[in-house]
């Protein structure tokens, strides 16, 4: 499967992309980890079948620091000792919110309440755009057949030049 647009060759979307890209510049200068910020991305793009995020949070991830244990369990973090209770809140509320499609109900009160117990306002702020801006990503990417595999660590800082 060949990609059928490309979302950096045309002046239009480029112009989109920027301003997309300014939320993630503020996103990386938040206090929300750095480490919890890839395990909801990461977490997401599973769920919505995003190669592309996948290739990029998990590489992005691993050059970060991330053991590989903790990166091949995201995917079963429920069933998992691996991911401490902060991180599994902000894994539940990227459920969740990632789903919205699937009949859920959306964020449940339990999952609101494990998130408000370990993170500020700041973070939860963070945590609720990252997982609203990981869902935009995740779509773009699948819609135009953005395929993973091929991405390097820091490509996309480089590309925010």
């Amino acid at each position: 499967m060949d990609a059928r647009f490309n979302l950096f060759e045309n002046e239009l979307a480029a112009r989109f992309a920027k301003r997309f890209a300014g939320i993630a510049l503020v996103l990386q200068d938040s206090p929300l980890p750095k480490s919890t910020q890839e395990l909801v991305s990461l977490r997401a793009s599973q769920i919505n079948g995003c190669g592309h995020c996948i290739d990029m949070h998990t590489k992005e991830a691993a050059a970060a620091g991330e053991s590989a244990v903790r990166l091949h369990l995201v995917a079963a973090w429920r069933e998992s000792t691996v991911f401490t209770e902060a991180e599994r809140a902000a894994l539940a509320l990227a459920e969740e919110g990632t789903r919205l499609a699937d009949a859920h109900p959306g964020v449940s009160d339990e999952t609101w309440a494990l998130v408000r117990k370990h993170y500020d306002d700041d973070r939860i702020a963070a945590l609720v755009v990252l997982v609203a801006v990981i869902n935009a990503a995740n779509r773009l990417a699948v819609i135009v057949h953005q395929r993973g595999g091929s991405y390097e660590p820091g490509m996309f800082a480089a590309a925010l030049g």
